[in-house]
């Protein structure tokens, strides 16, 4: 709201003397939302009688969980059938300590009480981008450094130069191939020691605060996996079978402690089909049906796969794509930065993978996962009707120029 107040209401006619940011206040809004919805589980637990036991829990046997509560007591909780949905914690880096006040994880990121004149993020993946854009509207000079050669590897690179680009006209610095040698704490800010990946003349860079995003990693410690014999990849990942079991009877594993994206949505559909399968019914969850989501402005959404993993496999395939500037929603908000781009098999038409980055791109990705669910072709989107004038239109114009060609380009 803020950056918008800066940057987009003056041509829309909306003047004022001055605006600036009560961090306090902003804080204290996201603070509320995120104790409602906790506290919303937690209802919803009363509801359904699931008896909540606060506290950090480790495996006494396959069958018998030792509780040491928030309240500072110990319980013991048995079950027939017990789930690890620990979830995953920051990945650190070697010389670098989180202390979430100078050097913050993506946690402190959340909490900072006062906007970093300099913000320096340590890796260009989904929360790192994230969080440096949401600083960097704030008015933070933000610079990312990554130590591949692109920022988010897992997206289409097609999207991705063009998301890059959009990043950047918003003042983000990027120094991709670049490693972090050190970090030094001892002054007023923080001096990072960078090199070149591949080795090379070391440089400084000086910020107020450093973000460390280097990824994620399963959150298992504490919980005593090897005295009960669970099974764990060199990742540290709990190893499963198609029915979410581990090597252990009675034991089972979903969401980020276990292999797969680590997305919340993923996590909630494992959930799901692990306890159908515990109940005798039959779960299941496609992991090329999960849509990605890079919540920065404009937002990037994806399901199925990319171009370049298209190419790998050697499928004959076709490419439609529209963009946000010829849809009459986006050029009338006068926030028409982005494209849709469309995957498709030639032969058959079958849609085998779509993307989109546009304002509110994670609502418009929806279509595109129940396509590919159904296994439909661009033909099925270009000839549904969608209602004039929305964003969803761009992409059944992508769909148009996959099979034909799109009418309003």
């Amino acid at each position: 709201m803020f950056h918008e107040a800066q940057h987009s209401f003056a041509n829309h006619g909306v003047k004022f003397s001055s605006v600036e940011v009560d961090l306090p206040a902003m804080m204290g809004q996201k603070d509320k939302a995120v104790s409602n919805l906790t506290r919303g589980i937690e209802g919803l637990f009363k509801k359904n009688k699931v008896n909540y036991v606060k506290g950090y829990g480790k495996f006494l046997s396959p069958s018998e969980i030792s509780v040491d509560t928030n309240e500072g007591g110990n319980s013991v909780v048995k079950g027939k059938n017990i789930i690890i949905a620990t979830g995953s914690d920051v990945k650190g880096l070697p010389g670098i300590t989180i202390d979430e006040k100078r050097i913050v994880s993506s946690t402190g990121a959340l909490a900072l009480t006062e906007i970093p004149k300099r913000l320096v993020v340590i890796g260009a993946g989904y929360i790192g981008l994230e969080m440096g854009s949401v600083w960097g509207r704030l008015g933070s000079e933000v610079t990312v450094v990554e130590f591949a050669a692109d920022i988010v590897p897992t997206m289409d690179g097609e999207v991705r130069k063009q998301f890059q680009r959009a990043l950047e006209k918003q003042k983000m610095k990027f120094m991709l191939k670049t490693k972090v040698v050190s970090v030094d704490t001892t002054g007023d800010g923080v001096k990072l020691t960078l090199e070149p990946a591949s080795g090379g003349e070391q440089t400084t860079l000086e910020a107020d605060v450093v973000l460390v995003s280097a990824g994620r990693v399963p959150f298992t410690s504490g919980l005593e996996l090897d005295k009960i014999g669970v099974e764990t990849d060199k990742g540290g990942r709990i190893l499963v079978n198609e029915r979410f079991a581990t090597n252990v009877p009675g034991v089972y594993a979903i969401g980020d402690v276990i292999p797969g994206p680590m997305l919340a949505h993923k996590a909630e559909e494992d959930g799901v089909a692990c306890v159908e399968f515990i109940a005798g019914k039959e779960g299941h969850v496609d992991y090329d049906m999960v849509p990605g989501v890079v919540y920065t402005h404009p937002e990037v959404s994806y399901v199925g796969k990319t171009e370049e993993q298209v190419k790998a496999l050697g499928v004959d395939y076709r490419v439609g794509k529209f963009p946000f500037l010829a849809n009459s929603r986006a050029k009338a908000i006068d926030d028409a930065e982005g494209i849709v781009k469309v995957i498709a098999e030639k032969e058959s038409d079958k849609i085998l993978g779509v993307h989109i980055m546009s304002p509110n791109a994670g609502e418009l990705i929806h279509e595109a996962v129940l396509a590919l669910q159904y296994g439909a072709s661009s033909e099925d989107i270009a000839r549904t009707c969608h209602a004039h004038p929305t964003m969803s239109e761009a992409l059944k114009e992508a769909a148009m120029a996959t099979y034909d060609k799109p009418i309003h380009m």
